[in-house]
């Protein structure tokens, strides 16, 4: 299994803040980007995550094992694709109106917003993880392996390794992981779907998957299906 010591996160607002202190207390280093120059977020950098390191783009890439993409929705073909050539990606992006407009000027509406993520991004290996739940919750219920109060993650990609890479690593965030090896079955978390928002154990959310199909949004993405 590939190693993960260093940790790349493009994105420096609320859910990369969190994943960048994370990922600090499970002894990785971090590196995180953010809109706008290096001297514009150090300071938020530096006063919210001591110990991560503000960077390009281009430093987060070169010199992460994983990165974490972590903006607007809208704005990941602000990324060029070959930055990321060859890395492993985790999907941490929803599809949110308020902040990323039509949702048909942004999203093909015959696939999941990470199959679009992976074709833009067709020389990396996307997983998705990290969307579902609020970054109060990310922050607040993180919990050592074995705590019966742990909560669980989603994890979906169609990478076998690259998953159980992912899931590894969201374990050692403080998390559960709950394994899909289909990158389509991210859906399942998307907003609207009763998984996003929610802080659950690996039990319920496992409950939640198995019926699915009969939640109101998964009967409305079987009828879209059909």
């Amino acid at each position: 299994m590939t190693e993960i010591k260093n940790v790349g996160i493009l994105g420096s607002g609320k859910v990369g803040i969190v994943l960048a202190q994370l990922a600090l207390a499970a002894g990785y280093n971090v590196r995180i980007s953010g809109s706008g120059s290096v001297q514009k977020i150090a300071l938020t950098i530096d006063t919210l995550v001591p110990g991560a390191t503000a960077s390009t783009n281009q430093s987060v890439v070169n010199n992460s094992d994983i990165i974490i993409l972590a903006i607007p929705l809208s704005r990941y073909k602000n990324i060029n694709s070959k930055l990321l050539k060859d890395k492993l990606v985790i999907d941490a992006m929803n599809y949110w109106w308020e902040t990323d407009g039509i949702r048909e000027e942004v999203l093909d509406p015959d696939t999941t917003s990470s199959e679009q993520v992976q074709k833009y991004f067709n020389k990396s290996t996307i997983v998705k993880t990290f969307n579902h739940m609020g970054y109060h919750n990310l922050q607040e219920d993180a919990r050592e392996s074995g705590d019966p109060n742990r909560k669980a993650l989603f994890v979906a990609g169609d990478d076998h390794d690259a998953v159980d890479v992912v899931a590894h690593f969201v374990d050692t965030m403080g998390f559960d992981p709950v394994i899909h090896y289909q990158l389509s079955d991210g859906i399942m978390t998307e907003p609207g779907s009763e998984l996003f928002g929610a802080s659950l154990s690996k039990e319920a959310l496992r409950n939640v998957i198995d019926n699915f199909d009969e939640t109101e949004f998964g009967k409305r993405i079987k009828q879209s299906n059909n």
